[in-house]
């Protein structure tokens, strides 16, 4: 499983999936365009320059003729142009400075276009994504999604920048230097288009050769890098077990098979490029043969082969240019559709501006579950809970234990409304969840989980995260409540510590510690402990749990606890199985029941 996912990921780093370019595609990318719109002006005027642009490069080859014909003492029909050599040399570099005064503008605005346009659907799609719901997220990698917002609008970016411009370019070039090839000698161009169908057909046999070696030389670099991955995460098990030979058999016999298909693809490039270049100059060689015959027999000028020529380049760049151009928008078009696909997601009724956000409706604390039943949308099949119902007067404590799987952790969510239930309703203070503002609750419920996630900022910042505008002395009562302050102030940098992508600097004990001193500074009406000492040694335990004590008084708390020691005082304790309440009550009167499963737990972790 780890080597197919590593795969995939790399095969997706490495060539972003391609879209069929229809009506259907198109009409669907339509949706980025209203991005452009406030930069239409600057991407008008960018296109302008770029029509100049492309303008004056077909000039130069009618300059050259003029130039050559009037050396030889042919001069030009054109009467509108100078007619000695060196007036039609300052035109020419004239011309040239207007091309690369347009060139620089055109590249200029292009950018700027693309670069305030991509900034925009960066900004919507992530303010779009964070407030989707959390069934959007339980179906996907957090690396593909991040990948929508890098190398998906990277592409967009390079399509807008660059390939469109140079679509439009490369056009102008075809249809204008078409047109004047045929206007310089239609004969030559007859010759000239005899041999391209067997270039063309050459190109499409080749090219799809070539992608796929190239996709499968992808997939085993993947391989190789997967066992590299593999051996270094796990590089302690590697020497406990003296298996340093096995891994390097199999990394050696991963990169032979790499090589042995990059040879084969070798190949293939270099019979496609002899092919190629036999044809580029066998053309060109054909072209000044044949129009060297015409040359001397009268029907061609010197000077009209030589701009013949030039133009016979511009048509084969150009001509050459289009199957990456043509692929770069397929990438573009298959990219725009995932982007699409998260800006056309129904998100939650959360606003990205905090001043929305505020709390309109008070919850005092009590909270009620009536006849609940809920399955996960991504497996609606499985039913995780079935008819649940307990209540919660305010400032209670309530436990909820039972087996891995039981429902426990489910609970917590829907009180947070991540889901919604199927059947059943939940009410806050006697009214139904839905009647509250999805901010109301979420700004008055506070969740100190089990495996505490903290942001790569400081110790303050992460314990800010509870209230953002909160003072630093709030910060450091909070810290002190939850037994933090201590170990806090015994960093060289105290609070302004940085804590390191995940916390990963900080013990289990310190970051669950930080966690409850954030949840104090919320000061929830309802608070969820998840199993939040589970994962302790006994004196982290011990200080967590007294931190604990201290951030439940006088507030609802829902303690969902594997270990039985920590929730002998909960006012009620709800037993949960397959997903049913099968015992509810006090420690005491629970432990009585010799046939009920909360005194088999406890009997299994010798607490009798």
């Amino acid at each position: 499983m780890a080597r197919n996912r590593f795969n995939s990921s790399s095969s997706q780093e490495a060539e972003l999936p391609k879209a069929k370019i229809n009506k259907e595609s198109l009409n669907k990318i339509s949706g980025l365009l209203k991005f452009l719109k406030p930069y239409r002006t600057k991407f008008l005027v960018g296109m302008i320059f770029l029509f100049l642009s492309s303008l004056t490069a077909l000039a130069f080859p009618a300059l050259i003729k003029v130039m050559v014909g009037n050396a030889q003492g042919n001069p030009s029909d054109y009467s509108f142009l100078p007619q000695t050599v060196n007036e039609i040399g300052f035109l020419a570099f004239g011309i040239l400075f207007i091309q690369s005064f347009v060139s620089f503008f055109r590249i200029r605005l292009f950018v700027e276009v693309a670069e305030k346009a991509l900034a925009d659907i960066r900004k919507e799609t992530y303010f779009k994504m964070i407030t989707l719901p959390m069934n959007f997220f339980a179906n996907r990698r957090v690396g593909e999604l991040n990948s929508r917002i890098s190398a998906d609008l990277s592409q967009i970016q390079d399509t807008i920048t660059t390939t469109l411009a140079e679509i439009i370019r490369q056009v102008i070039l075809l249809i204008g230097g078409i047109t004047l090839l045929i206007i310089t000698s239609g004969k030559l161009t007859l010759f000239n288009l005899s041999i391209l169908p067997l270039i063309v057909l050459a190109g499409v046999i080749f090219g799809k050769k070539i992608r796929k070696i190239s996709r499968d030389a992808q997939d085993k670099l993947a391989e190789s890098n997967t066992v590299v991955e593999e051996t270094l995460q796990g590089i302690g098990n590697v020497k406990a077990f003296v298996n340093e030979a096995y891994e390097a058999n199999r990394y050696d016999k991963s990169l032979r098979e790499v090589v042995k298909i990059a040879i084969r693809g070798a190949n293939y490039r270099g019979g496609f490029a002899a092919f190629i270049i036999f044809c580029l100059f066998g053309a060109i060689l054909g072209v000044i043969w044949y129009g060297s015959v015409l040359v001397e027999s009268g029907a061609l000028q010197v000077e009209d082969l030589l701009a013949y020529v030039l133009y016979s380049i511009f048509v084969g760049a150009a001509m050459g240019s289009f199957p990456d151009l043509y692929a770069n928008i397929q990438k573009a078009i298959g990219a725009s559709e995932r982007v699409l696909e998260i800006l056309d997601e129904e998100n939650e009724a959360i606003s990205i501006h905090e001043s929305e956000n505020q709390i309109k409706e008070k919850i005092q604390g009590s909270l009620s579950f009536k006849d609940i039943e809920f399955a996960y949308p991504s497996r609606k099949e499985i039913t995780v809970l079935n008819g649940i119902s307990f209540d919660a007067q305010a400032g209670e404590k309530i436990a909820i234990v039972g087996p891995s799987g039981a429902g426990k952790s489910t609970i917590a969510g829907l009180i947070l409304k991540f889901y919604e239930a199927q059947k059943g309703e939940i009410l806050f203070d006697g009214k139904a969840a839905n009647n509250y503002a999805l901010t109301d609750i979420r700004q008055q419920v506070a969740i100190v989980p089990q495996d505490v996630i903290l942001f790569g900022g400081t110790i303050l910042e992460n314990i800010a995260y509870g209230k953002l505008n909160a003072t630093k002395d709030e910060i450091i009562k909070a810290a002190q409540q939850a037994n933090a302050h201590r170990f806090i102030i015994g960093f060289p940098e105290g609070y302004d510590t940085v804590v390191g992508e995940r916390g990963v600097k900080l013990s289990g004990g310190q970051r669950q510690r930080i966690a409850i001193a954030r949840a104090l500074l919320k000061d929830p009406a309802i608070l969820i402990l998840d199993e939040a000492t589970s994962s302790l040694d006994s004196e982290s335990e011990r200080l967590v749990q007294e931190a604990l004590e201290i951030l439940m008084k006088g507030r609802t708390s829902i303690i969902i606890a594997h270990r039985l020691s920590t929730i002998r005082e909960a006012n009620k304790i709800i037993v949960l199985d397959q997903g049913k309440v099968v015992e509810s009550g006090s420690h005491e009167e629970l432990i009585k029941n010799e046939e009920g499963l909360y005194k088999h737990l406890s009997a299994l972790q010798f607490e009798v």
